[in-house]
């Protein structure tokens, strides 16, 4: 199954991707719906108000997730190329939703920044409240999967050891436009997917989820061990080599460019980033 949030004219509404278009799933959004323990049922059997596919506008796919846990340094290839060895855990740091935004809303580039950067990651989304699972417990919470971009002021990032200021800019991080259930992807809660960044047309990223040093469900594990993980909740499992960070020189997003996040199976971001001065 593939699940979404889009935009109506009276709000936003949960959908199912259909053959002939989206269901409504009678709820105002995604995390909603993954709330109702029947859920998958419920979007199987899916007969509600019928939207047009070509002209539907998406809403971060979570608006309103109670956290976004992040995985830096997660990518064996990504770890090697910013001169880490690699860890013994996992590297987190954590999102706000107030940084998300839609599949193709326009990325809002802080004035205060000179190194705005592009990170192409698999998200986890939870489908069951689940704490300190086993890993049939974690495999089971996992409702899905989709894309996210984790744009990062990397000046801000790198002033202290802790990353949460680069991480947590307003409007800077779509997230969708799908849910896709694990059934629908090789390798099911372990998927192996590939993944790609073009900045206006040139790619910049690409690679396989299956270089993963942690994968989903071990971060599933991992995370629910120290806090309650909600339905709706979000993973971003770190991204690939290829970040304009690491370049020789470095190269960074300045206004103007349209990025293209993408991942085989799950679906595609594009946004076109402006310059935002609020």
């Amino acid at each position: 199954m593939k699940l979404a949030t889009m935009r109506t004219d009276t709000g936003t509404r949960a959908v199912k991707v259909g053959s002939d278009g989206l269901l409504d799933l009678g709820v105002d959004d995604l995390g909603a719906f993954l709330a109702a323990p029947d859920w998958r049922h419920r979007a199987e059997s899916a007969e509600g108000t019928s939207y047009s596919l070509d002209r539907a506008v998406f809403a971060p796919l979570v608006p309103q997730p109670s956290k976004v846990i992040c995985v830096g340094l997660n990518y064996k290839n990504h770890i090697q190329e910013m001169g880490r060895d690699l860890p013994d855990y996992p590297t987190l740091f954590s999102k706000f939703a107030d940084t998300l935004i839609g599949a193709t809303d326009d990325i809002r580039r802080p004035v205060e920044t000179d190194a705005f950067d592009w990170e192409v990651e698999l998200a986890v989304v939870i489908g069951a409240q689940v704490r300190r699972a086993t890993t049939a417990d974690a495999e089971a919470a996992i409702a899905g999967f989709t894309v996210l971009n984790d744009i990062t002021c990397r000046d801000w990032q790198f002033r202290t050891r802790e990353w949460l200021q680069g991480k947590n800019w307003e409007a800077t991080t779509p997230l969708g436009p799908y849910l896709v259930t694990p059934e629908e992807l090789p390798g099911g809660v372990r998927p192996v997917c590939d993944v790609r960044l073009t900045v206006d047309g040139e790619q910049m990223q690409a690679d396989t989820t299956g270089d993963l040093l942690f994968d989903p469900v071990a971060l599933v594990e991992y995370v629910a061990t120290m806090v309650r993980l909600n339905p709706g909740d979000v993973i971003a499992t770190g991204t690939p080599g290829g970040v304009g960070h690491a370049r020789k020189p470095e190269r960074y997003l300045v206004g103007g460019e349209t990025v293209v996040a993408e991942i085989d199976g799950i679906g595609r971001l594009t946004n076109r980033v402006v310059k935002d001065a609020l």
